[in-house]
């Protein structure tokens, strides 16, 4: 383990932040502009990794398994959030993709920052999941050392779940045993050890990219437009609508008739209109074609 923490990357100053507090706030921004303009490139380069990843958790959800996210303050909070998206945006259960964070709930909106040094924890969160061989668990944390995390992955190893971890120091990238490393290094922070900003962003992208991908490649995406979307609220029924005019050329009141017969499903609405059929029929044409769209109109 490694016990000086200084040595870490996300740990350093950084020599292009040296004097800030003596600049303009237009200084300021510049600053920190210039250094987030980097955190899109760490992340690009960590593009295989990150497909490894997407395509184990593919496979585990098509095995009836689930996503775990595990972090700590800002990570554990990403992982939450970007949990938190994939129901109204792909339609999913909330139980598919889920965050655990280090002290729980309170921890969302208020730091306890004591709760991430007990490994323990980390591994008792996986068993109160039951965490299994059909899972994947993504471990977060930007230093790499964090323990609630490290005993996370440890333990969901140990069950035989897909371990993913995500850290953006090079130094103890290595420590902890997964199946996928993915490691952007993004430098030191503007503000030194302040991991909520490039870190953080750099996050949030790998994130992004990891549960789109698997759902894109789940067939919750077609073309480019998010048809398994349930319509929900106002802002999603107005998309929904949008999606299957688009897909089906038909004016917006005929769209809005066949969501309603598909109780707000732009995906099932799409496939009743082109096999002219009724919902539980656009289910299991859906089901036979195992949920791909393309496919299910393409017959």
């Amino acid at each position: 383990m490694l016990k000086d923490r200084s040595k870490l990357t996300t740990e350093k100053r950084n020599a292009r932040s040296r004097g800030i507090d003596r600049l303009s706030a237009r200084g300021i921004v510049r600053v920190i502009s210039d250094e987030d303009a980097k955190v899109a490139r760490a992340v690009a380069a960590e593009s295989e990794a990150i497909a490894r990843a997407a395509n184990l958790v593919v496979e585990r959800f098509r095995r009836g398994g689930r996503l775990f996210y595990v972090g700590a303050g800002t990570s554990g909070r990403l992982g939450v959030l970007d949990a938190s998206e994939c129901p109204p945006t792909y339609g999913t259960p909330p139980s598919m993709v889920q965050g655990i964070i280090a002290g729980g709930r309170r921890a969302l909106v208020r730091s306890i920052e004591g709760a991430e040094d007990r490994a323990e924890d980390g591994a008792k969160a996986v068993a109160r999941k039951r965490i299994g061989p059909r899972d994947a668990v993504v471990g977060i944390a930007a230093c790499g050392l964090t323990p609630f995390v490290r005993g996370a992955l440890r333990e969901a190893r140990r069950v035989g779940a897909v371990t993913i971890f995500l850290t953006c120091a090079p130094e103890s990238a290595r420590l902890t045993k997964v199946d996928v490393l993915i490691n952007p290094v993004v430098g030191p922070e503007v503000v030194t050890g302040s991991t909520r900003m490039k870190a953080g962003t750099a996050t949030k992208l790998v994130l992004n990219t990891l549960t789109t991908t698997a759902m894109i490649r789940l067939g919750k995406v077609y073309d480019n437009l998010m048809v398994d979307l349930r319509a929900t609220n106002a802002k999603l029924r107005d998309r929904a609508e949008r999606i299957v005019m688009e897909v089906t050329g038909v004016p917006r009141p005929k769209a809005r008739l066949l969501l309603k017969r598909a109780h707000g499903w732009a995906k099932v609405a799409i496939v009743m209109h082109f096999r002219r059929c009724g919902f539980n029929e656009a289910r299991d044409i859906l089901a036979k074609c195992d949920e791909s769209l393309r496919a299910a109109i393409g017959r």
